[in-house]
């Protein structure tokens, strides 16, 4: 890491002390997410981004960084506090890399974490949230099981709280095979404004509460039974 990346974090967290709430979103931006879908999904994107804005702890306490998966995996957002996030509008193409996708944000919480370590900065149980249409496309079985495991470590040492979405044509099953520890759950319809108002709800609770603390979250109303 460069000097200058270095004075960079150390003026970031000298001018914000808050304990980080890191949560990362993990976006299905391939083709078949064209038209109505991807409409909504960004429209999700700016109401999250909203609803954090207005609860002035959360907007310095949740760190937010977006990757999107299509043929190929983007850092569309490194990570900002939600007070500086802009969500971008994203495009939909090619297709379903996830487990590339995965392996990338695991990665970048790990880098995240080391950062927050070395500025000693608390820090909240990291957030993955994925959403997808689809299932992996273009990647081996054994390379998205390796995907499956690596989740299933970090489940289970308590290093993330990882959870997947499911949208219309989502293969619920294969998802299931992936993120083992909290079952995949699908959205009602295209209802991602209310999706991301929960997921700002959830956010917001956990950032007004201790590091470690179990938090209750809200009902998913968003999702079907």
């Amino acid at each position: 890491m460069t000097e200058t990346c270095l004075l960079e974090e150390a003026v970031e967290f000298a001018e914000n002390q808050e304990p980080r709430c890191p949560c990362i979103l993990l976006l299905d931006t391939s083709g078949s997410m064209q038209g109505a879908a991807i409409t909504a999904l960004n429209e999700g994107l700016r109401a999250f981004q909203q609803d954090l804005a207005n609860d002035s702890l959360a907007s310095l306490r949740v760190e937010v960084a977006i990757v999107t998966f299509d043929s190929s995996v983007t850092v569309v957002q490194d990570w900002v506090t939600a007070d500086h996030l802009q969500p971008p509008r994203l495009p939909a193409r090619g297709a379903t890399h996830m487990r590339a996708a995965i392996h990338k944000a695991l990665d970048m919480l790990g880098d995240r974490k080391a950062i927050y370590r070395a500025n000693g900065v608390a820090y909240y149980r990291p957030w993955v949230f994925l959403i997808t249409d689809g299932e992996p496309q273009g990647e081996s079985a054994e390379v998205v099981q390796q995907a499956a495991l690596r989740i299933r470590e970090e489940e289970t040492s308590r290093r993330i709280a990882f959870f997947a979405v499911g949208v219309e044509r989502a293969n619920l099953a294969r998802l299931a095979e992936i993120v083992t520890m909290r079952p995949p759950v699908k959205l009602k319809g295209l209802n991602f404004t209310d999706l991301f108002l929960w997921l700002s709800a959830s956010m917001q609770r956990v950032s007004h509460s201790r590091p470690e603390e179990q938090v209750a979250l809200p009902p998913p109303g968003w999702a079907t039974v």
